[in-house]
C-alpha cells in the first residue's frame, strides 16, 4: 500500500550517479549456477531493486550460498543446484525464465512455470523453447509445469525469429557448456548482452559477437570463478534526463555509458533539449521542448521500449503535437489513461499514440500499471501543478533503487508514505 505524494512545479538541480542496469544483472545472477568450481562469484554496482532480491531468493531455493551488502552479490554454486524452481517464485518475476538455459547445461533438466513480471502485453517463451529444443532439449508441459530434459547439448545453428533479449541470452548460457560450435543469428544486440558475453567469458566460456547480430559460442566442458562489475543502467540514465528536460532543470548524470544511449539523446535534442556528453557523464540543461514527428520503439540500437512512457510525459509538455509508435508490446499504452488525468492530451490507436501538448500537467491521484509506467507518472507528478499521489509504487521499486532519495537529492517534493489509508485519512 506504498505510495509516492508529490508536491509538484519542482525544477531539479544538481547531480545523480547511475546505478547497475537491472535487465543485466539479472541474467548474470542467473548465469552464475554455471560455475562449479566451488569458488565463488563477486558482482558488484548491483541496483539495491526488488528484482535483484527475488532472483537472489531463487537462488537461494536452488541451494546456491548468496550474500549482498554494499551493492556488491557474492554467489556459490559448489554445491549441486534443484533443478526445480517454486511456482511462487516464478510468478513474481518474469526473468525467472533466465534460469532455464543455465539449469539445463549444468544440470541435464529443469522444471519451471510461466513466469510473470510488469503487465505490458504477451510476451511469449516459445523462442526460448525452439532455441533450447535445436541445441537438443525436449521440453513438455504438464499441469502448468514446463519440463526440459538434455542429458547432453549440442551446439547448433539457430535462427531467431525475432531478435529477442530474453531468447538470446538464455541461448548463450545454455549453449556455452553445449558441446561443439553454436551460432546464434539474428539476435538481440543490447548492451546488457554484451555484459553477459564479458561476464561468461571471465568465467571460461568462448563467445564472441555479442552486441552484433550474430553470436558465436564454442562449448566448454565447466566454467569457474570470475569477478564482474554490472554495466550502469542506461534505461535509469534516460529516466532522468527525461524529468531533467520535463522540469526545466539542469542535471549533471554520472557513470554512465552514453553511447548506450544514442538514440534517446537524438530524439530528445530533435524535441529542443540541450544535453552535453563527456566521457562517463552527461549534462542537460534547461531546454524549450517541441513535438516531434514521430517516435517508434524498436529493439536496440532504436529508442527503447522501456524509456516509451517517460517519453510520452516529456511530449505531453512539449509544444505542437507528437507522435509514439509502440512497436515492441502490445499494450503499453496504459500509462496514457493515467496521464489523461493529469491533463495530458493523448488519443490511442492501437499501436499508435497521437499526443497534443499542453501547457501544465494538474496534480492528481493515478496508479503505476507497471515499472516504467510508474517512473512516468512520478515525473509527471514532479512537473504538475499541486499535488500527485502515485499508488502501486512496488513496480518502480522493482527497476529503482530508491528513487525518490535521487530525486529528493537534486530538489524535488516527493515523500515515500509507507500507508496509503494515511495519505487519504489526511485528505491528500
Amino acid at each position: 500500500m506504498e505510495c509516492f505524494v508529490i508536491d509538484g512545479k519542482n525544477i531539479l538541480q544538481g547531480s545523480v550517479t547511475i546505478k547497475g542496469a537491472k535487465n543485466s544483472v539479472l541474467p548474470i545472477m542467473a548465469a552464475s549456477v554455471l560455475n562449479s568450481s566451488g569458488e565463488k562469484i563477486e558482482l558488484t554496482n548491483i541496483p539495491d531493486i526488488i528484482d535483484m532480491h527475488v532472483m537472489k531468493k531463487i537462488l537461494e531455493y536452488l541451494g546456491l550460498d548468496v550474500h549482498y551488502a554494499k551493492n556488491t552479490l557474492s554467489i556459490n554454486a559448489k554445491n549441486r543446484p534443484s533443478h526445480t524452481i517454486s511456482d511462487d517464485l516464478m510468478s513474481e518475476m518474469r526473468s525467472s525464465i533466465f534460469l532455464m538455459g543455465p539449469l539445463l547445461a549444468r544440470l541435464g533438466k529443469v522444471r519451471v512455470t510461466y513466469p510473470g513480471g510488469c503487465s505490458i502485453g504477451p510476451r511469449p517463451i516459445d523462442l526460448h523453447f525452439k532455441g533450447l529444443e535445436a541445441l537438443g532439449a525436449r521440453i513438455t508441459e504438464e499441469n502448468g509445469s514446463i519440463f526440459a530434459h538434455a542429458p547432453y547439448l549440442k551446439g547448433a545453428e539457430i535462427h531467431l525469429d525475432f531478435p529477442s533479449v530474453g531468447a538470446t541470452e538464455n541461448l548463450m548460457m545454455a549453449a556455452v557448456l553445449a558441446g561443439g560450435k553454436t551460432i546464434l543469428h539474428n539476435v538481440a544486440k543490447e548492451p546488457e548482452i554484451v555484459d553477459l558475453q564479458n561476464f561468461l567469458s571471465g568465467m571460461g566460456a568462448v563467445v564472441r559477437g555479442a552486441g552484433t547480430d550474430t553470436i558465436r559460442i564454442t562449448g566448454v566442458e565447466a566454467l569457474g570463478c570470475c569477478s564482474h562489475r554490472i554495466i550502469p543502467d542506461r534505461i535509469a540514465a534516460g529516466t532522468f534526463l527525461i524529468a531533467a528536460a520535463v522540469t526545466g532543470g539542469e542535471v549533471l548524470i554520472k557513470g554512465v555509458i552514453p553511447s548506450h544511449l544514442d538514440a534517446v539523446v537524438a530524439k530528445m535534442r530533435e524535441a529542443g533539449a540541450s544535453i552535453d556528453i563527456f566521457d562517463d557523464k552527461m549534462v542537460i540543461r534547461k531546454s524549450k521542448l517541441r513535438g516531434v514527428e514521430r517516435v517508434c520503439t524498436l529493439p536496440y540500437p532504436g529508442f527503447p521500449t522501456d524509456l516509451q512512457a517517460p517519453m510520452m510525459v516529456m511530449l505531453a509538455l512539449a509544444r505542437g503535437n507528437s507522435t509514439i509508435v509502440e512497436s515492441i508490446f502490445e499494450a503499453r499504452f496504459r500509462h496514457a489513461f493515467e496521464l489523461r488525468q493529469m491533463n495530458a492530451h493523448i488519443d490511442i490507436d492501437g499501436r499508435k499514440a497521437f499526443l497534443q501538448g499542453v501547457k501544465e500537467f494538474r496534480g492528481a491521484e493515478v496508479t503505476a500499471t507497471d515499472l516504467r509506467a510508474g517512473a512516468a507518472l512520478v515525473i509527471a507528478g514532479l512537473a504538475a501543478e499541486g499535488k500527485t499521489i502515485v499508488r502501486d509504487i512496488r513496480h518502480i521499486d522493482r527497476g529503482y533503487e530508491r528513487l525518490e532519495q535521487d530525486f529528493q537529492r537534486m530538489g524535488a517534493r516527493i515523500t515515500r508514505v509507507r500507508d496509503f489509508s494515511k495519505v487519504e485519512a489526511a485528505g491528500c
